[in-house]
């Protein structure tokens, strides 16, 4: 053994004992009713993906109309908009946040922070269950008189609650119903996040010693509890109008050739508290994104993250940075042109610190020992991803050119670019790579490698081709187009290439599912920190981790997460909780040696 002398002082002693830890008396409060934090984290997961599927589902069925036209006799006009409304708010908010946050955050925050559990156990195990009831009163829409409602994913009224728009009765009821009870969760589960990651961090474990993936799901939260009472006060409004003729958005107008009784409502409003939310929400999604994948490439590079105060710091100033750029969703709404100016300033300012992570990403990689695993792969595909959705986000910033584009595909390409595709490989990317410490197996590495590539060419084949269709003027949400003298015949056939790979990704996504459940009985065992990575969650006693996640010491923190490639040392990275005392030298003749331990 070598004594490695440390460099940032030593580990404090506890200020406050540990909190009795809650423990199962049935198989029911183990795994039903459960306050452990990785059950309730594979319980968010797996409603969120099942509830993600109903929305894949929804969106072939729009591929087939919009690639087929008049082929498919049982997608009725009102269906198409049924289908492009909930496909949209499933898989930014049930999907998304809840797996993001409610997943990845329930699994992670304690195990990467070196807590025992989340501070509310049973708080949190209610936010979930709320999760749960919110899904199925939104799937309960499907079998309401006139079905779900088809007013577009952001509920725009006066449209959603008027007639002729499909579902305006129960339908867009059951949605605001859905969403308040989906914030009302949210909100126990976030508090508990936050007041995790502030009160329960091992001895050592300063904020900037924490993972970049905690600050990601930690900034992530404290954006959606500011943000989410904005649709929450929203979703009540709209339902006062619809249920009890209220006018808080709804204006004196006619509708089906009658005078409506409301009076000086602003539909304005409406969007305002919307977006209020629906940009932000593009972060809530985001930023732990950048969180895990900052992670995933240290580990499977070899290399410390490059910047990582900075990394931070960028990840807070987006953060803040996005409630100041809501309105340029509302371009087209006839805002004041002082106000456009001011909008697309701000979102030209949040590009800054978003670019200097993806140049900190690309010289992380820079010289690194990289390896291609699948992780790896989804990560690398996700800054590619990310890039150019954030190209295209710097078009559409601009008032001239969004204006002309806003109602175009090429919104629908930067969005799914942006909000869709590169979230999703981050996913994809933290399942592969956290999957040995969930399951104890490795993956069938040949399986996720075709995984990767069927699914990252596949999606750039579907979402190119929509940035040339928003070019030549194609509208996005239209049921059919009939004889339109100003969309070319190429514009048709691309529709038909389009939907093609929308089935051949989908059919790609059973290669994945099939892996997971096969590796979880059959695949190889993980043993040990199989990636060699230096973070608390792979420092545990048994893997996977045990109630308690650690054995009956909590683990003392000496250095930051991102001790790869150091000189001199046995092993090419030092974990967290290694005592300097500990690290071997490669020449293990017992002198000593400095080890920078990041504040």
């Amino acid at each position: 053994m070598a004594h490695i002398e440390e460099t940032s002082g030593t580990v404090p002693p506890a200020e406050v004992p540990e909190v009795e830890l809650y423990h199962a008396h049935s198989w029911i409060t183990k795994y039903v009713f459960s306050q452990d934090a990785k059950v309730i984290a594979i319980q968010y997961s797996g409603t969120a993906i099942a509830i993600g599927l109903v929305g894949l589902v929804m969106s072939w069925l729009m591929r087939l109309q919009l690639g087929f036209p008049g082929h498919f006799e049982f997608i009725e006009p009102s269906d198409y908009y049924q289908y492009v409304t909930m496909h949209g708010m499933i898989m930014v908010v049930y999907l998304l946040t809840a797996i993001l946050l409610g997943g990845f955050g329930n699994y992670l925050i304690p195990l990467m922070v070196g807590a025992r559990d989340m501070v509310f156990p049973y708080v949190n195990m209610l936010s979930y269950w709320i999760y749960l009831v919110a899904t199925l009163v939104l799937v309960a829409s499907f079998f309401v008189t006139g079905g779900p409602t088809g007013a577009g994913w952001t509920l725009y009224p006066p449209q959603a609650i008027t007639s002729g728009t499909p579902g305006q009765g129960g339908g867009i009821v059951l949605m605001a119903v859905s969403l308040i009870l989906f914030i009302i969760g949210f909100t126990m589960g976030g508090l508990n996040y936050v007041t995790t990651v502030l009160q329960a961090r091992a001895r050592g474990m300063t904020l900037m010693r924490m993972p970049l993936t905690i600050w990601g799901i930690f900034v992530a939260t404290i954006l959606a509890l500011l943000a989410f009472p904005a649709l929450l006060v929203a979703c009540i409004m709209m339902l006062f109008d619809s249920l009890l003729g209220t006018s808080f958005f709804m204006p004196s107008m006619l509708d089906m050739g009658e005078l409506r009784e409301s009076n000086g409502g602003s539909p304005i409003l409406f969007q305002h508290l919307f977006w209020f939310f629906g940009h932000p929400e593009v972060y809530i999604v985001a930023l732990p994104a950048f969180g895990i994948v900052s992670d995933v490439l240290s580990v499977h590079a070899r290399k410390n993250i490059f910047g990582y105060r900075m990394m931070v710091w960028a990840i807070v100033a987006i953060g803040g940075l996005s409630f100041i750029v809501w309105a340029h969703h509302m371009y087209v709404s006839g805002m004041n042109p002082y106000f456009g100016f001011f909008f697309a300033t701000t979102t030209l300012i949040i590009a800054v610190p978003t670019a200097l992570k993806l140049y900190n990403w690309t010289l992380t990689l820079w010289r690194g020992n990289i390896h291609l695993t699948v992780p790896m792969l989804f990560c690398i595909a996700f800054i590619v991803t990310f890039l150019n959705g954030g190209i295209t986000g710097l078009f559409l910033g601009n008032v001239a050119v969004d204006v002309p584009l806003s109602d175009t595909y090429f919104v629908v390409a930067h969005f799914h670019m942006v909000m869709g595709v590169a979230p999703i490989f981050v996913i994809f990317g933290a399942i592969y790579h956290w999957f040995p410490l969930m399951s104890g197996r490795m993956y069938n590495e040949g399986l996720g490698q075709f995984h990767f590539w069927v699914t990252f060419i596949g999606a750039y084949l579907i979402y190119f081709p929509m940035h040339y269709l928003g070019f030549v003027g194609v509208p996005r949400r239209y049921y059919e187009f009939g004889e339109t003298s100003f969309i070319p015949e190429s514009a048709t056939t691309l529709n038909e290439f389009v939907t093609i790979m929308v089935f051949i990704v989908g059919a790609a996504q059973i290669a994945f599912f099939y892996n997971i459940l096969a590796s979880i009985f059959k695949g190889k065992k993980a043993g040990e920190n199989p990636w060699k990575a230096t973070t608390l969650e792979w420092q545990t006693e048994t893997v996977p981790p045990g109630h308690g996640n650690f054995g009956e010491e909590l683990p003392p923190v000496y250095r930051w997460a991102y001790e790869y490639g150091v000189p001199g040392v046995k092993e090419d990275f030092i974990p967290q909780n290694q005592h300097p005392d500990q690290v071997v030298l490669e020449d293990d003749t017992g002198g000593a040696a400095r080890v920078k331990a990041a504040e």
